[in-house]
């Protein structure tokens, strides 16, 4: 079957990268019983994407398949390297070889069952997939960086062409992995979320049951058991990765119209499961999105929180390694010597928790300063008011600056300030104070009903948390370090859901002004109280009293709520999961439109590089744009309000609009001749969207400019090259 075979090669050349980047992985994460294998694979994309970034902004090596493999080869020559000269077997535990055979196990499986998912209905159409497609195209066009906007042609002011001016470190990643794996890039698209997906579940699996594994160390008669590590690992890696929200209580009603929800205790009816609509749980309040890892795992959209996730569960591991190796006397002090081994903590660690905000805020901008403030907290928790802490957050910030600069050059934030949510009527008057916002209008209260339909599994979770903590169940300080790296990280993330309840970053959006601060906060809030829920449940556990049991059964009923939220949202995207997989996003394209896939077969067969192609222009979420979306080549100008947001400004595409008309539908040569020469167009596409839109369109006078290149067998869509 051509799915396996396509996704076994695309898992081989996965394996490849994690061997090689093992050395890294063990260094970093001496610790982890595992020694942090299952994160080898995501620090090797992230490390080859990163360093061909870098490389290929300052012109020094192309983006081609060879300086990936370079790259591969030197890295790992290097990272074995530096693993035979550091030699230290500080707070190394026994490495587990079960352990890291389930993990590889677990990858695989989650690999070949989203690819089999994905299968079913591969089609790269739909929400905002061709934004996400025509990312990676354009960077695999890309000989250097930063990638152009397939949907901004070049004109008078930018005749090279307009970068992205989005987050695309993590489409960037995703064209790596299909440069390197040589595969198409509509069957890649696929694997690229089935791998997303592979790294989640073993990440995450990875980081719970390391966090489990050392809250059983930490007590010392305790002898470790490996089953625990496994079964607590699953249970944080299916809550992460496929848990929803308390939404689904709605099963039990007569359900409600999407954009009127009403409270669950007042249309109970019964078990109801063909009236429930999965997407409701990602729109429950209205004018806001809530969503979360599993949703992104259906609906497959290859945004920059999806691309983010893995590297996410990579700096919450990171900062579990700073609680475990913490040590009082290992604070840079007036009597010791500065830069001993014992500080390299103190200096490395920061820088990398510096490049990985940089990382987060290149490929989901909310998400940088979001780590870049957990790690301060936990900096401020183990140093205070320090010296110390002082030189944490400096090379921290530092970092973050540096590693993220070769991105910012080349990018201009399309944010006006920040919102504050109710303004009072005084400050309305105001209008503006420093980088605050008092826009009259802007009101949206949420109740508190609804806010624990969405978050009161994970709020439920921390109750019961406080609740192990005040019965002490363990006394230790190695414990107690553990139990504060997760009351951080659930009192964070309750932090980043009230946020938006007060303040939100204004972009174009009227209506839904805050939709985008409470979607990127809550979803970062939805993976770290994963990790902390999972703990909940391990450390109630050891509670032998009646409030122990009694916390088992509130979580097993929280927790069961959550977890069927998959039965219903798979098989509503995807059907019964009964067909033969495959893989090919583009297969619609040939259904839908025909002439329109032998168009793209060609200009990505036979045109190199990014010259200018002209296609219909129309609005966002639609079909138009296929072709640039389907080859990475710019047009004119694509989806309207995409741009908007991207740029500032409608005027960006409005203007543009009335001249790809004329160009269509003018009579006069000249002025055709003149807007070409404009916009630097060298291809005319002519197809049925076309046809449709510009009814006065006249093929023949591209003839008098140019040649016919291409033509479909029925002679109903074709290419005119323009000579310029």
């Amino acid at each position: 079957m051509n799915w396996i075979a396509a996704t076994l090669s695309w898992y081989l050349y996965l394996l490849v990268i994690g061997i090689a980047f093992i050395p890294l992985t063990r260094l970093l994460f001496r610790s982890f019983i595992d020694q942090g294998y299952p994160f080898a694979k995501t620090l090797g994309i992230l490390l080859m994407s990163y360093l061909i970034f870098i490389l290929g902004t300052i012109k020094l090596v192309p983006f081609t398949q060879t300086a990936l493999i370079a790259i591969l080869i030197l890295s790992a020559a290097a990272g074995y390297f530096l693993l035979h000269s550091i030699r230290s077997k500080r707070n190394q535990p026994p490495r587990s070889i079960l352990l890291i055979i389930l993990e590889e196990a677990l990858f695989i499986i989650a690999l070949f069952f989203l690819a089999y998912v994905r299968g079913q209905e591969p089609s790269i159409r739909g929400l905002e997939k061709f934004m996400d497609f025509g990312f990676i195209n354009s960077i695999l066009r890309s000989r250097f960086f930063p990638p152009i906007d397939m949907w901004l042609s070049a004109d008078p002011q930018n005749p090279g062409g307009y970068p992205i001016n989005y987050y695309y470190f993590g489409h960037l990643t995703g064209a790596v992995l299909i440069k390197f794996t040589g595969a198409s890039a509509d069957i890649g698209y696929n694997l690229i979320l089935a791998t997303i997906f592979a790294q989640g579940i073993t990440l995450a699996f990875s980081l719970v049951g390391n966090l489990i594994y050392h809250l059983q160390i930490a007590i010392k008669k305790t002898a470790v058991k490996l089953g625990q590590v496994i079964v607590y690992g699953l249970l944080g890696s299916l809550i992460i990765n496929l848990g929803g929200n308390l939404h689904t209580i709605y099963l039990f009603t007569s359900g409600y119209s999407p954009d009127q929800p009403v409270p669950f205790w007042q249309i109970l009816s019964g078990f109801n499961p063909t009236k429930y609509w999965y997407p409701n749980a990602t729109r429950f309040i209205p004018f806001t999105i809530h969503e979360f890892p599993s949703y992104s795992y259906v609906v497959a959209d290859l945004h920059g929180h999806v691309f983010d996730i893995p590297f996410v569960l990579l700096t919450l591991s990171v900062l579990l390694t700073v609680i475990i190796n913490w040590r009082k006397n290992d604070k840079v002090g007036q009597n010791q010597k500065f830069l001993t081994a014992n500080h390299y903590l103190h200096l490395l660690t920061p820088i990398f928790l510096g490049f990985l905000a940089a990382v987060h805020y290149m490929t989901n901008a909310f998400d940088g300063p979001i780590y870049i403030l957990l790690s301060l907290a936990i900096f401020l928790i183990l140093f205070g008011l320090t010296f110390d802490f002082l030189i944490q957050v400096l090379i921290l910030i530092g970092a973050f600056l540096i590693f993220s600069f070769p991105f910012s050059i080349h990018f201009t934030p399309f944010i006006f300030g920040i919102g504050v949510n109710c303004s009072p009527s005084f400050l309305v008057n105001l209008q503006k104070l420093g980088p605050f916002l008092f826009e009259k209008g802007n009101c949206q209260s949420d109740p508190l009903w609804m806010l624990f339909i969405l978050w009161g599994f994970f709020w439920t979770c921390f109750a019961l948390f406080i609740v192990t903590i005040i019965k002490k169940v363990n006394h230790t300080f190695a414990d107690s370090r553990l139990n504060l790296f997760v009351l951080i990280i659930f009192a964070f993330g309750t932090f980043l859901i009230i946020i938006p309840e007060f303040f939100y970053i204004k972009d174009i959006y009227p209506a839904h002004f805050r939709a985008n601060t409470m979607f990127k906060l809550g979803y970062q809030a939805f993976i770290m109280m994963g990790v902390a829920s999972t703990v909940t449940l391990y450390q109630l556990r050891k509670l032998k009293t009646w409030s122990g049991l009694a916390g088992r059964l509130v979580f097993l009923i929280v927790f069961c709520l959550v977890i069927i939220y998959p039965f219903f949202s798979f098989p509503a995207y995807y059907g019964a999961l009964d067909k033969i997989p495959q893989l090919n996003g583009a297969d619609w394209l040939n259904k839908a439109y025909p002439d329109d896939k032998a168009i793209v077969d060609y200009l990505n067969a036979n045109i190199k590089g990014q010259p200018v192609i002209l296609e219909a222009q129309g609005d966002s979420y639609t079909d138009y744009e296929r072709i640039s979306a389907y080859t990475g080549l710019p047009t004119v100008a694509g989806w309207w309000v995409h741009e908007w947001l991207w740029r500032g400004s409608a005027n960006v595409v409005g203007f543009r609009i009335p001249d790809i008309t004329a160009i269509y539908e003018s009579p006069d040569l000249a002025e055709t001749q003149k807007l070409l020469e404009k916009y630097h167009v060298r291809y005319v596409i002519i197809s049925e969207m076309e046809k449709t839109k510009y009814k006065k369109i006249n093929p023949d006078k591209f003839l008098k400019l140019g040649e016919k290149i291409f033509s479909t067998k029925n002679q109903l869509a074709a290419i005119y090259k323009i000579n310029l």
